[in-house]
């Protein structure tokens, strides 16, 4: 290789794409000495080659670039959030407010009304009270003991039919009598009168209607059918025989205590005392 070819980086290029031998192109009868006269030359190649390129230091490569920065734009919903809540209304304090200033009306009436109300109060007859209060319990305990001691009483009509259905054994003696003549044939008949005698002779015998005959009925009887049924059937159930019993005691137990506070001298249904 020609030693400007060397110095040309675009005919270096050349020869090593062509691994160091002549392109066709250089085979070409040359016109002006070059192998490469006729392509165009490049003007900035040699400029480039000796123009070195910057090289990268440590301190550009290690800092970052400083953010671009910008300006935000305002955002109109967020505006009108800010815009709402400054002309929110505080609905708290004014209505506790209000409610306080009623509780304390309500307050002060409620007191002067109890003041006007104590002389009559102080006034009142404690023992018509007690009076109120015996009473009142005396007639729990009296109701509660009576509940105990009564009795459920009521008269029932039964209009029913009841089936009836059975053998029955008959064996006994009975009379019957005879609802026609009825003729005995070849009957053994003894005969003793004054002038005539017969001993078991074989005869005819008429029995006449209505006579009266002694048997002995031994026979079963079945028996079906219905029987109706109709009566008044009287019900009394006391009530101390029934449940019932355990709470109207319970109910007088507990009466009982205060009944004897205010009456110590109380006395049962029986006239017996009641506190002991």
């Amino acid at each position: 290789m020609a030693e400007d070819d060397k110095k040309d980086p675009a005919q270096k290029m050349r020869y090593l794409i062509n691994g160091g031998k002549p392109s066709p192109v250089a085979r070409l009868p040359k016109k002006d000495g070059g192998a490469a006269a006729f392509l165009p030359k490049l003007k900035n190649d040699k400029k480039a080659a000796a123009a070195p390129e910057p090289e990268l230091t440590k301190s550009k490569l290690t800092q970052p670039e400083p953010p671009i920065q910008t300006t935000p734009r305002p955002d109109p919903l967020q505006g009108a959030v800010s815009t709402l809540k400054g002309l929110k209304f505080n609905f708290g304090p004014p209505f506790w407010t209000i409610a306080s200033l009623i509780s304390m009306t309500v307050n002060v009436v409620l007191l002067i009304v109890l003041l006007a109300l104590l002389p009559n109060i102080m006034k009142l007859n404690m023992g018509g009270a007690l009076d109120i209060g015996n009473y009142l319990l005396g007639g729990l305990y009296s109701n509660f003991e009576q509940m105990e001691r009564a009795h459920i009483t009521r008269t029932i009509p039964v209009d029913t039919t009841i089936p009836v259905k059975f053998d029955l054994q008959l064996n006994q003696q009975t009379n019957v009598v005879l609802s026609q003549d009825v003729t005995i044939n070849n009957a053994l008949v003894t005969v003793n009168t004054g002038g005539l005698n017969i001993t078991r002779a074989l005869t005819t015998i008429v029995l006449p209607q209505g006579t009266t005959l002694p048997v002995v009925l031994n026979l079963v009887v079945p028996v079906d059918t219905t029987v109706p049924v109709t009566l008044n059937v009287d019900v009394d159930i006391p009530l101390n025989e029934t449940q019932l019993q355990k709470p109207f005691a319970g109910l007088q137990d507990v009466v009982r205590p205060f009944y004897c506070m205010l009456n110590p001298n109380a006395l049962n249904i029986d006239q017996q005392p009641i506190c002991k």
